[in-house]
């Protein structure tokens, strides 16, 4: 069942960053959702990883499932990006991708209808884990 809005429930936000201070300020508009997840996926979350990019959280009222994305603000030489997304109490092992990506990591998806979930995502030594968020059965047209 769809809700016409989010419902985000104890959530934490944990930035790293390797050897610099990672910063949670708005990232550069080239790091917008690109669709990758498909069709019928709306975004109902996302977060900055420092200045690198932004990881995407995505979900389809239609199959239950959330898809994460990590997208890189600038697309050029590989450097380690990951996207990963699990259900949140510990349930099952996350879905993961990560590797050496010019321009983003995922999709990644997970079948999390009426869970709470954990997702993030990392762009070379920088990294968001967002906890116990998007809880319930939700979707953003």
């Amino acid at each position: 069942m769809a809700v016409g809005g989010a419902v985000f429930a104890a959530a934490g936000l944990v930035v790293v960053g390797a050897g610099t201070a990672a910063s949670a300020a708005p990232v550069a508009a080239g790091a917008a959702y690109n669709g990758v997840c498909g069709a019928g996926y709306g975004v109902v979350n996302s977060a900055p990883i420092g200045d690198k990019g932004k990881v995407y959280l995505t979900y389809s009222s239609a199959t239950g499932k959330n898809c994460a994305v990590t997208i890189r603000n600038t697309p050029g030489a590989p450097v380690f990006v990951r996207a990963w997304v699990g259900q949140s109490g510990g349930h099952g092992s996350p879905a993961s991708d990560g590797g050496q990506y010019g321009t983003y990591a995922g999709p990644v998806y997970l079948a999390a209808r009426g869970s709470c979930v954990d997702w993030g995502g990392e762009i070379d030594g920088v990294s968001v884990a967002t906890t116990g968020t998007n809880c319930g059965s939700f979707a953003r047209s």
